[in-house]
C-alpha cells in the first residue's frame, strides 16, 4: 500500500510544479467522448441519464481498477501509475493560476479583462460584475474547487487507487457537463449531479475542517471559521459547497454569498461569514489558504493509503 501513498504524493507534487498536462489531457479526452455519447443517447428522462452516467463512470473506473490490479506485484510500476493518474486528475495549480490571473487584471484596473478571465472559473454571467463581485466569485470558486479538484480526487485515490482517481474525475466531469439545472439536463443530468454530491460529501467536510484548522496561515482565526461553517453552511443551496465556502469565509474574515446570474436564472444566495464583502486582496489570501488545504489533504490521503490492508489490492 505504500506505493499508492507515494504515488499520490508524487502526482500531487507534479501538479504543483507543472500544472495540468499542456497537451492530450485525459480529462479533455473523456469530455469529448462523453459529449459525443450524450448527443447520441440523450433523452429527456432520468433513466437514460442513469445509464449514461453508470456506463461512463463505471467504465472509466473499471479501466483504472484493471490497471491497478495488473501493477499490484510491481511496486515501482504501481507508484508511477498512481502518480500519473493523480497528476492527470488533480487541478490545484491550474485553479490557483486562474485566480491569480483574475487578480492581476483587477490590480491593473482592467475589469472587462477580469470578467473574461472569470469565465474560466465560474459558470455565472460576469458581464455586469464590478471588482468586488468578481473578487467574491473568484474566492468562492477557489474554495469550492479546492474541494472538488484537489481534496476529493486525493481521497478517492487513497481509498480506491487508480480506479478511484479515474472514476471520481469521470463523475465530477459529467456533473460539470450535464449536472446543471438547464432545461435540457434537468432530468437527464440528475444522476450525474446526485452522484457527484454523494462522492463529495466527505471531501467537502475535510476541506472545511482543514480550512478552519489552517486559518492562522492567512491571518485568520480557527474559531471564526468553525463558527461560520456550523452556522451558515446549511443555508447554501449546495450540500457540499456550503461547508467549504462558509469555512473559507470565516477563515478569511470576509463575507461571501449574494446574487448570482446564470443565463436566465437568478439565484439569491444567503451570506456566509461575518466580515466585510470580499475584495481583490482576498483572492491572494484565498489561494494561499487553498494551497495549505491541499498540502493537508495530500498528507491525510497518503496516511490513509499507507495503512495496511487485510487483502492486497
Amino acid at each position: 500500500m505504500r506505493s499508492r501513498a507515494i504515488g499520490l504524493v508524487l502526482g500531487f507534487a507534479a501538479d504543483r510544479v507543472l500544472g495540468d498536462p499542456a497537451r492530450h489531457h485525459p480529462v479533455a479526452a473523456f469530455g469529448t467522448i462523453a459529449g459525443t455519447l450524450e448527443r447520441r443517447v440523450w433523452a429527456d428522462d432520468r433513466l437514460t441519464g442513469v445509464a449514461y452516467t453508470a456506463a461512463l463512470v463505471g467504465g472509466t473506473g473499471a479501466v483504472g481498477l484493471v490497471a491497478d490490479r495488473l501493477s499490484a506485484r510491481h511496486p515501482v510500476a504501481r507508484t508511477l501509475l498512481t502518480a500519473a493518474a493523480t497528476w492527470a486528475v488533480v487541478g490545484g495549480r491550474s485553479l490557483g493560476r486562474e485566480a491569480e490571473h483574475v487578480l492581476a487584471w483587477l490590480e491593473a484596473d482592467n475589469v472587462p479583462a477580469a470578467r473574461q478571465q472569470l469565465t474560466h472559473l465560474v459558470g455565472r454571467d460576469p458581464s455586469r460584475l464590478d471588482a468586488g463581485e468578481i473578487s467574491r466569485a473568484t474566492v468562492e470558486s477557489v474554495a469550492e474547487n479546492t474541494s472538488d479538484a484537489v481534496v476529493a480526487p486525493l481521497l478517492a485515490g487513497a481509498v480506491g487507487g487508480v480506479g478511484g482517481l479515474m472514476a471520481y474525475r469521470a463523475a465530477n466531469t459529467l456533473d460539470a457537463m450535464v449536472g446543471h439545472r438547464s432545461e435540457r439536463h434537468l432530468r437527464f443530468g440528475w444522476a450525474a449531479a446526485r452522484l457527484d454530491d454523494v462522492l463529495n460529501l466527505a471531501p467537502a467536510r475535510l476541506s472545511a475542517l482543514l480550512a478552519a484548522v489552517l486559518a492562522p496561515t492567512v491571518g485568520g482565526r480557527t474559531s471564526a471559521a468553525f463558527e461560520a461553517w456550523t452556522r451558515d453552511a446549511r443555508r447554501h443551496p449546495s450540500p457540499n459547497a456550503g461547508p467549504v465556502e462558509a469555512s473559507f469565509a470565516g477563515a478569511l474574515g470576509i463575507q461571501l454569498g449574494g446574487t448570482n446570474v446564470y443565463g436566465t436564472r437568478i439565484e439569491h444566495r444567503p451570506t456566509l461569514g461575518d466580515g466585510v464583502p470580499a475584495q481583490q486582496d482576498d483572492i491572494g489570501r484565498a489561494v494561499r489558504l487553498a494551497d495549505a488545504v491541499a498540502v493537508g489533504a495530500v498528507a491525510v490521503s497518503a496516511w490513509i493509503a499507507a495503512r495496511p490492508s487485510r487483502r492486497p489490492l
